[in-house]
């Protein structure tokens, strides 16, 4: 990054993905923070001439707001290294391999981190059979947020009717029952644990509109599930080869004990919105929107 006073910092917002929406929220946020700690800040929609807006801005920095595919999966991060900007977060090889579900589980497999089983299938085989013995769900291998996932649930007769928009290849993987826990990791550090309490499913609305879900941080759990999250967080940054902020997923069955600790995934580019779960660690840990938004910038590198 430069050593000059007021760095300029493009942040990348919008873009093409199904999650625009909650990437515009994330990039305002963001922008705001770092207007606020001294940074010139120029907000890009990320689009077909996204190149050419960053060769002539000439920003010392990019932070990196967008979400889902072309955002996070490697697409944006191998253009931002062929123009030789430094960037926040995960790099190429790390996108890639945590926004594909199936490669990512295989990663953690190898690691020996506690993952259920999944399989990718066709829409149409998904459509005509049961592929696993119900609870199951169904979701894009490749998209965030819970956009688009199917609960099919036990004893359900028949196999799910997908809506025409799902791609061709989805994932198919066993239903984890239990609570919807979370831990950021910041660089080398785990930070702590959220237990995240709905009404129902954690979905879209659930995750983004104010109200759809209840914080509850730090988690009231056993030590032991605490202290795991922590370590398994820490594990999927590293086996995953994160950079700067990533935040991990888990589904926790209190009936089984830490066999129940299940790990869903990596979020290498989690949410930065005011309802977002990694700032609001981040504060619970000391750490005001603002630095964090700073420090992201200030640990931003390419090349990797």
């Amino acid at each position: 990054m430069s050593s000059r006073a007021n760095p300029k910092v493009a942040v990348l917002l919008g873009g093409p993905s199904a999650e625009r929406e909650v990437s515009l929220s994330s990039g305002q946020e963001c922008a705001a923070a770092l207007r606020g700690e001294g940074y010139q800040v120029t907000e890009v929609d990320a689009g077909p001439d996204l190149a050419q807006r960053l060769t002539a801005l000439a920003p010392d920095v990019v932070f990196n707001a967008l979400h889902g595919r072309w955002g996070e999966d490697g697409c944006v991060q191998g253009l931002l290294e062929w123009l030789r900007l430094p960037y926040t977060h995960s790099g190429v090889l790390a996108s890639a391999l945590a926004m594909d579900k199936e490669r990512s589980k295989n990663a953690y497999r190898a690691a020996g981190l506690p993952v259920v089983d999944s399989l990718l299938a066709d829409k149409s085989e998904i459509e005509a059979a049961h592929l696993m013995a119900p609870p199951y769900v169904v979701k894009p291998y490749n998209e965030g947020s819970s956009v688009g996932v199917y609960l099919v649930q036990q004893g359900a007769n028949a196999p799910p009717r997908l809506a025409a928009e799902m791609p061709d290849t989805l994932m198919v993987e066993t239903y984890a029952p239990g609570r919807e826990l979370t831990t950021t990791v910041m660089g080398d550090r785990a930070l702590t644990v959220t237990d995240i309490l709905t009404d129902g499913w954690y979905d879209y609305d659930a995750k983004y509109k104010a109200g759809g879900s209840r914080h509850v941080i730090p988690a009231q759990i056993p030590q032991a599930i605490f202290d795991a999250c922590l370590d398994h967080a820490l594990q999927a940054h590293e086996v995953l080869g994160c950079r700067g902020l990533s935040r991990t997923d888990f589904r926790w069955d209190e009936s089984r004990g830490l066999d129940g600790l299940i790990l869903l995934e990596t979020n290498t580019q989690p949410g930065m919105t005011p309802t977002s779960l990694a700032p609001e660690q981040a504060a619970h840990c000391g750490v005001s929107f603002g630095q964090l938004c700073r420090w992201m910038v200030e640990d931003a590198s390419c090349n990797r």
